[in-house]
């Protein structure tokens, strides 16, 4: 707290003595914005700002901090040096005393950081060979924890291999696979596709689809807004034409 003070005497000083603001940025090593704020904020902000900053907690940093530990890095200071690449920015007072926790064998073990669904649901939809070992072997942790992942990530790879291979007639086998399933979004999906059966299979067999047409649909589409309220049918109807 001493240096922030320190600096706010310093920055209003030189401002006080007519140099300019980038001239206070260089002589007293801060970038432009940084002296900025010290010219434009009251000392008791800056000083509840910079309290607020050291005393980050360091609970989503525990697990590097003890994974570097184990591997011989022992000093807080050091620790304090590399941390930073984690994102932390508390103070070193705040890391040296659980690195004093550490030393004693005093320290709670770090929780398990949890993938999100949005991550595991991106693992589960890229095939196997698409994910890097680390995201197989976090998939497959998730997969044994949960038997519910699992089940799921076997028929949604399963439903996958059908769209580029087209056997259309292993959708149905698939269907009754998952409306038998425990997992209600995985039936009400199956059911879904029972109740459009003929097309679905239609499309994972033949080799034509309605892409082009859904093209031309779009491209109608945007040249429409493209043109409300600024010209005629005519017109566009012509730009409809013309467009390829």
């Amino acid at each position: 707290m001493q240096r922030v003070q320190q600096r706010h005497e310093l920055v209003n000083r030189m401002l006080d003595n007519g140099y300019p603001l980038s001239g206070v940025a260089r002589g007293v090593a801060l970038d432009r914005e940084t002296a900025r704020r010290y010219r434009d904020t009251e000392l008791d902000v800056l000083i509840a700002s910079a309290r607020d900053r050291r005393n980050v907690p360091l609970d989503r940093y525990k697990p590097f901090l003890q994974a570097q530990f184990a591997s011989g890095t022992t000093s807080a200071r050091e620790l304090y040096d590399k941390i930073p690449t984690q994102g932390f920015q508390g103070g070193y007072s705040t890391l040296s005393r659980y690195v004093l926790s550490l030393r004693n064998g005093m320290a709670v073990a770090a929780p398990t950081q949890v993938p999100s669904p949005r991550v595991i649901t991106a693992w589960i939809m890229r095939p196997r060979d698409g994910l890097s070992p680390k995201e197989a072997a976090q998939l497959d942790k998730v997969r044994i924890a949960c038997p519910d992942i699992t089940e799921t990530c076997n028929l949604a790879r399963s439903f996958t291999d059908l769209v580029p291979r087209r056997p259309g007639a292993m959708l149905e086998p698939w269907i009754r696979e998952a409306e038998q399933s425990a997992i209600g979004p995985l039936r009400s999906f199956g059911g879904f596709l029972r109740q459009d059966l003929d097309a679905v299979t239609a499309g994972l067999s033949l080799p034509w689809s309605s892409g082009v047409v859904e093209g031309h649909v779009n491209r109608v589409k945007t040249l429409k807004r493209a043109m409300y309220g600024r010209a005629s049918f005519d017109l566009l109807r012509s730009r409809i034409l013309m467009t390829p």
